[in-house]
């Protein structure tokens, strides 16, 4: 059982960690996963665990929570508006205040124009704290939920900006208080010992640099999200609904399977369902990202949300809700972002010792610049900065949001990935195993070849033929009507089918046979060793011509192979397919190994006999048989048009039925797993350079000391510099020539 939920108030790794934590330990709980992009948490149980109980500990932790409405796709919108709402709030009132604090905190020093009140003691004191205050309590909640979180031994990056700041405030307290005691006694040095010391605008300027870096985190984390949204937008809100009254305009959530909804051209597709009446050109480039309009038909199955292009359609509903493939695609986007790759994981444990490590670092460094004869001022300077400057976030942000932005840029071009773990394992691959039948191979018969074998027009043979077979459901009959295009359909007569052996009837008179081959020539041999079905068409002056039926490779199968092996895989084709059959297709397509004759239970120890062998492998394939293998192979891979067993199995989904989209998703896996690792390299630095700065480290060489200010902005700066990174890969294109 699945619950999703959103979780409100975290900020950075370490609270994400904490509430995955909490949450796991519930009794019935069998996995958590949360997601720092999205704020959501999706809870996985054995037994029935109430929604409260899970609300319960998450408020127990400091945080929280929401339960997710799939029924109302705008909750997720309102609930990402209402946070940046709440931020925007925070981030002005600290900013107005901010400025005339800074104006009037170092008007005096600098000289600047300033009422004579601001330069007596009591005033300026007044007016700072003053403008201080609606700041800090503006900003509380780094307070409230840092310390808290301090309370229960579990410190996050809101614990190290509360003792910062909370130090900065405490001892501007107690400057204030010299300085009144000193305005009290008349002492004029105490009483001016707030001029260089009271560290108000510190306190404030970290508070409002902290709350920008958090905004601007938040809309460009937003941007990460753009490819969720706009699948939510596709999907229509209303539909016109046939009645026994006529049309009815009605909203989408409440039609039924088996209603039926017409859709006029230029109109979307309300849900998935089954053409019943009319023809038209349907535009899937949002779901399947298909670049060409596709040609629908009666008792074609059309996709909610593409377009309907050109003609009037009724279309009998097969799915609402959940069960349609925009919704499945959602939540595949969704459950995407909250699964962790191993990097992520290495993250994740980091994160939960770096804030109690920084903690230490700072104290540490507070106590030694005491020792070594500094002021309280100076080493409370270095212990502000190392505990500001120290950023989990960066750490914590630099691989899910490279997730989030890769498997929804894989969603917009027809590639679904259903876990982290699976873009990771994909650049990793070495060896690529794949189906024949409807992976290399179209899934049906057609007609690959016509043998002439008399003086009758081609034109004239098409309609003899398609004639003949016009009132036939055998699939070899289909696959010749379909081949023989539009021709004038010619009165058949005395129309016999005959098991194994074909049909006959009577056009104009004289009788004419469609069926199996009476005589193999060598030119039919030839066809019939490689796997091809040889239908003859014969007539009063005997064999007229040969239909040559086959399997036949996709358009794009050829490419896509020279493409992957450029790449370096080791290509590998396992199919129960009869052995001249597959290995005239793995020369044609110049596989490294074939593996033919295989039955359905056979083809996962053929897998794991690859991992035996220390190769990391992709199964791809698109049938019932294949889903042991899929399940299997370090990543299976289902084509869109295969069965639903078969996707249910894989890890990732190919929308369109394009082989070429293999090399794609290996591509976008390479770029995303660069721009991790990228990520993680540069918070890595980012703080092993920046702690040893903030603890005063070059001061005794160059007299360099780092200001909390400054400190406040790189750790806002390196938060959003991860995230900038990580927006880049919505530019990805693959590198595919068709």
């Amino acid at each position: 059982m699945k619950q999703q939920f959103h979780i409100e108030g975290m900020t950075c790794a370490t609270c994400q960690v904490t509430v995955q934590l909490a949450v796991a330990q519930l009794p019935g709980v069998t996995n958590v996963h949360v997601n720092l992009i999205t704020h959501a948490m999706l809870v996985e149980t054995s037994t029935a665990v109430k929604p409260q109980t899970i609300i319960q500990e998450v408020k127990e932790a400091g945080y929280g929570a929401v339960i997710k409405d799939d029924g109302n796709p705008e909750q997720f919108k309102r609930l990402q508006k209402i946070t940046r709402s709440m931020m925007k709030k925070r981030l002005w009132v600290s900013f107005i205040f901010l400025v005339p604090l800074m104006y009037v905190s170092m008007g005096i020093m600098l000289n600047f124009p300033l009422p004579d009140v601001l330069r007596t003691t009591l005033g300026n004191l007044t007016v700072q704290w003053g403008l201080s205050l609606p700041i800090i309590i503006f900003n509380y909640r780094y307070f409230s939920v840092g310390m808290k979180r301090l309370f229960k031994l579990d410190p996050n990056m809101d614990t190290l900006v509360a003792i910062g700041t909370g130090a900065a405030i405490a001892y501007g307290f107690y400057i204030t208080l010299v300085s009144l005691y000193g305005l009290w006694i008349d002492d004029a040095m105490l009483m001016m010992s707030w001029m260089n010391q009271l560290y108000l605008e510190s306190a404030g300027t970290i508070l409002a640099l902290v709350t920008l870096g958090k905004y601007l985190e938040e809309i460009s984390k937003q941007k990460t999200l753009s490819a969720l949204e706009k699948l939510m937008d596709l999907r229509p809100k209303q539909a016109w609904k046939k009645t026994s009254d006529g049309l009815v305009l009605t909203e989408v959530a409440l039609l039924q399977v088996d209603d039926v909804v017409l859709v006029k051209p230029g109109e979307m597709i309300p849900v998935d369902g089954e053409i019943i009446h009319g023809d038209t050109m349907v535009n899937q480039a949002a779901i399947t990202g298909e670049s060409l309009p596709v040609s629908k038909h009666v008792g074609d199955q059309v996709i909610g949300a593409t377009m309907n292009q050109f003609g009037v359609i009724e279309v009998k509903i097969t799915a609402i809700g959940d069960d349609t493939t925009i919704a499945k695609i959602i939540n595949l986007v969704e459950e995407a972002a909250l699964t962790k790759a191993p990097l992520a994981k290495l993250a994740d444990q980091i994160s939960r010792v770096f804030v109690p490590i920084v903690m230490v670092i700072a104290i540490t460094a507070f106590v030694t610049w005491i020792l070594l004869g500094q002021s309280v001022s100076f080493a409370l300077q270095i212990m502000i900065s190392i505990l500001v400057i120290s950023c989990p976030c960066a750490l914590g942000l630099a691989t899910p949001v490279t997730m989030m932005v890769g498997t929804g840029k894989g969603a917009e071009l027809g590639m679904l990935v259903k876990s982290a773990e699976a873009m990771e394992k994909l650049n990793q691959i070495t060896t690529i195993v794949m189906d024949k039948t409807g992976t290399l191979t179209q899934g049906k018969p057609i007609v690959v070849e016509i043998l002439n074998a008399s003086n009758l027009s081609e034109p004239t043979i098409r309609q003899l033929a398609g004639s003949l077979e016009q009132g036939s459901e055998h699939p070899l009959a289909k696959a010749i009507v379909e081949a023989m295009g539009k021709v004038d359909i010619l009165p058949v007569t005395d129309f016999v089918y005959v098991p194994g052996m074909g049909v006959r009837g009577k056009i104009n008179g004289q009788t004419y046979r469609l069926g199996k081959v009476a005589e193999i020539t060598s030119e039919i041999q030839k066809r019939l060793v490689v796997g091809k079905t040889v239908i003859t068409l014969s007539g009063p002056e005997g064999i007229l011509a040969h239909f040559v039926i086959a399997d036949a490779l996709k358009p794009t199968s050829r490419q896509t192979m020279l493409l992957l092996k450029k790449m370096g895989k080791r290509l590998v084709m396992l199919t129960g397919d009869m052995k001249p059959v597959a290995d005239f297709i793995a020369s044609d397509l110049g596989l490294d190994e074939v593996i033919s004759d295989v039955l359905p239970h056979e083809k996962d120890g053929y897998i794991i006999k690859f991992q035996e062998r220390g190769e990391k492998v992709i199964m791809i394939g698109d049938g019932i048989n294949d889903a042991p293998a899929l399940m299997r192979a370090d990543v299976g891979m289902a084509i869109g048009a295969g069965t639903d067993i078969a996707i249910e199995a894989a890890d990732i989904v190919l929308l369109q039925s394009d082989l070429l989209q293999v090399v794609a998703s290996l591509q976008l896996a390479r770029d995303v797993v660069r721009n991790m690792k990228m990520n993680l390299f540069w918070s890595f630095i980012y703080n092993l350079v920046a702690i040893p700065v903030a603890a005063g480290l070059l001061f005794p060489i160059f007299g360099w000391l780092l200001n909390p200010m400054i400190a406040a902005a790189a750790m806002a700066l390196s938060s959003v510099s991860v995230v900038l990174n990580a927006l880049r890969l919505r530019n990805f294109k693959p590198n595919i020539v068709k």
